[in-house]
């Protein structure tokens, strides 16, 4: 992988068989990568990077000033999230198959004895994928209809930098894990946000005429989803 320096910010350039350039600023202290064509000197990419030293610099300030979340230990009435509200997490050690049970006020797992915190971890990031695919196919249906497009199918994953991509060639749309943890209005506004990319490719004029026609709201569930702490973890780039 080579590298650029273009004053304090460093570059990480991947060259790949891709049509187009993607540039990414990655929390938490704003390490910049752009995956690029491989038929372009290093200098037509340095060129495209100063371009876009404006918009770096603005998202190297926000991944900074982004609140964090302290890493999740598994403990007894620690807090965890779904659907933007809070509940406080009960260790249960039963010598039975592991489970998750949502409360009023609680969530309840169901681990065997001795069990570790990446075992607890697994389990919990299981019943959180569970929910998004419960509640992600009505939401797709709903929008196909609205946007007159078709998702041929979603995926799940934890991402470490994005909420959601859109593969278009495929109809296909992830979303990320953590969005199990955040309101229902915030998950939505990335599922229109990926689904309408199908009908327009990048983030232009038309992309954004389209969002403020079928939902008002975007800029608002964008940032209210900005402001939400993220997941804690020490990446490395």
């Amino acid at each position: 992988m080579a590298e650029l320096q273009l004053g304090n910010i460093i570059v990480d350039v991947e060259q790949k068989d891709i049509k187009h350039i993607h540039l990414s600023v990655y929390p938490p202290n704003g390490r910049v990568k752009i995956a690029a064509p491989s038929h372009l000197s290093l200098e037509m990419i340095r060129i495209y990077v100063i371009s876009k030293l404006s918009w770096i610099k603005k998202q190297q300030k926000k991944v900074r000033n982004q609140k964090r979340d302290a890493p999740r230990e598994y403990l007894n009435r620690e807090s965890h999230y779904y659907k933007g509200k809070r509940y406080l997490l009960r260790i249960i050690e039963i010598d039975r198959p592991p489970r998750v049970d949502l409360k009023h006020g609680t969530i309840d797992l169901y681990v065997r004895p001795g069990s570790t915190l990446l075992q607890k971890q697994a389990l919990l990031d299981e019943w959180y994928r569970t929910q998004l695919k419960t509640i992600l196919p009505d939401m797709i249906t709903q929008w196909e209809k609205t946007l007159k497009v078709k998702v041929d199918e979603f995926r799940v994953k934890k991402m470490k930098t994005k909420w959601g991509t859109c593969t278009r060639e495929a109809g296909r749309i992830w979303i990320n894990l953590e969005l199990a943890k955040k309101t229902v209005d915030c998950l939505e506004y990335i599922v229109v946000h990926e689904m309408m990319h199908l009908l327009e490719r990048r983030h232009n004029d038309k992309f954004i005429a389209y969002m403020d026609f079928y939902l008002p709201k975007w800029k608002f569930y964008k940032e209210m989803l900005n402001r939400l702490p993220v997941k804690h973890e020490d990446w490395n780039y």
